[in-house]
């Protein structure tokens, strides 16, 4: 397996457990708080804060302790540039990563048109923001493994 396959698999495991416990976190404290208009407004924007927050801390602990592993049960060193291949692969699972969150958006959005509870726009967005980052390490995976 190669590097590029290998660490798209951590970010996918990692993507899932970081995911999970958040939402264990949020269903927990969301059932404590009773929530009018300005306090889900509040409540949902610092969840959104502490979701993004903890994501890139705990992506970045992982990454560092991957590269660390991979060194030393490959004796490798991670690639220092991408090739051609690389990018073009990067690139349609960004464009494909964009299209599941525009999509997730659109159907936020719709939510709010047809007058439904805040909580179900902010749950929508931040699952869709998830399905996003899915998308991108299974497409990068998927032409890692068949090609472009």
């Amino acid at each position: 397996m190669t590097y590029q396959e290998t660490k798209n698999y951590v970010s996918l495991f990692s993507s899932i457990l970081i995911f999970g416990a958040y939402c264990l976190y949020l269903f927990q404290k969301y059932n404590e708080e009773i929530l009018d208009s300005t306090a889900t407004l509040s409540f949902w924007g610092g969840s959104i804060l502490i979701l993004i927050l903890v994501s890139i801390v705990a992506n970045i602990v992982i990454t560092i302790v991957f590269i660390i592993i991979y060194r030393i049960t490959t004796n490798e060193e991670e690639p220092a540039f991408a090739d051609e291949l690389d990018k073009l692969i990067e690139l349609k699972a960004i464009k494909i990563s964009h299209y599941v969150f525009l999509l997730g958006f659109l159907l936020a959005m719709s939510s709010l048109a047809m007058d439904m509870p805040l909580s179900v726009t902010f749950i929508l967005l931040i699952f869709s923001g998830f399905l996003a980052q899915l998308g991108n390490i299974v497409t990068q995976l998927y032409h890692y493994r068949k090609g472009v």
